[in-house]
């Protein structure tokens, strides 16, 4: 195995639980805009509302949005929806705000998230925060579940003008950091973004495995190595 000196570590849903964290957020900002006069059933909007996310952060991620366009179209899509509701992006982005100072107040982090940064720390790699994610909602996130000073680095997509899997966010992830690829390992649960992104910049990768991504033995886009679980990244590293 290689020395690996630095290690760039996703951060939603690899260490944040940011999709369990926003299902509560979700059903807060459901009943902070009263939408149950306009919905039969709540969950209508919930799958609306997570059909449209995830289709639009992969659109995202791809540049082919704008984080303007996201976060109006990822509310006025569910909105829709429901029955007899005037949709303005007015609306949108009232509910965006609300919904993500309620996302962002969230401590909950995936199970080992704590016990394994400690560990990394004390092996002494250098840890830089690599993510898509909003600027403003980020540190507020990393504020709220104690992980900020794990991190040596933040990098955010934000600041480097480009979105992860791109080879300019990974370009500007080692001209922030120093790192270079050779030493430089990718922790992350996206196999778009995070593992086919690092690959392609030359960086070996460890794929957290949490949404069962069907890997084939042998596949040449397979991870450098593959967990279940984030403490099994202690076997590794």
């Amino acid at each position: 195995m290689k020395a690996y000196k630095d290690l760039f570590v996703d951060f939603d849903d690899t260490l944040y639980d940011t999709h369990g964290n926003a299902v509560i957020a979700l059903r807060e900002t459901f009943d902070a805009f009263k939408l149950a006069q306009y919905f039969d059933n709540p969950q209508t909007f919930y799958d609306a509302y997570w059909a449209a996310n995830i289709d639009l952060w992969t659109r995202y991620s791809k540049e082919e949005i704008t984080r303007d366009y996201l976060i109006v179209e990822r509310f006025r899509r569910p909105l829709s929806e429901g029955r007899g509701l005037d949709v303005t992006e007015h609306l949108c982005l009232e509910m965006s705000d609300v919904f993500l100072d309620y996302c962002s107040s969230k401590s909950g982090v995936v199970e080992g998230a704590h016990e394994l940064m400690n560990y990394l720390k004390s092996k002494g790699y250098r840890m830089h925060m690599t993510s898509n994610g909003f600027h403003e909602v980020q540190y507020k996130k990393l504020a709220a579940c104690g992980l900020r000073d794990y991190f040596d680095t933040i990098v955010l997509s934000e600041d480097a003008g480009a979105n992860k899997p791109s080879q300019a966010f990974f370009d500007y992830a080692f001209s922030k950091t120093g790192a270079t690829p050779q030493t430089t390992l990718m922790i992350g649960d996206n196999m778009q973004t995070d593992i086919k992104g690092a690959m392609t910049a030359g960086i070996d990768t460890i794929l957290f495995n949490r949404w069962d991504y069907d890997i084939k033995s042998g596949d040449p886009e397979a991870p450098t190595y593959l967990v279940s679980k984030l403490l099994d990244i202690k076997q590794i590293l």
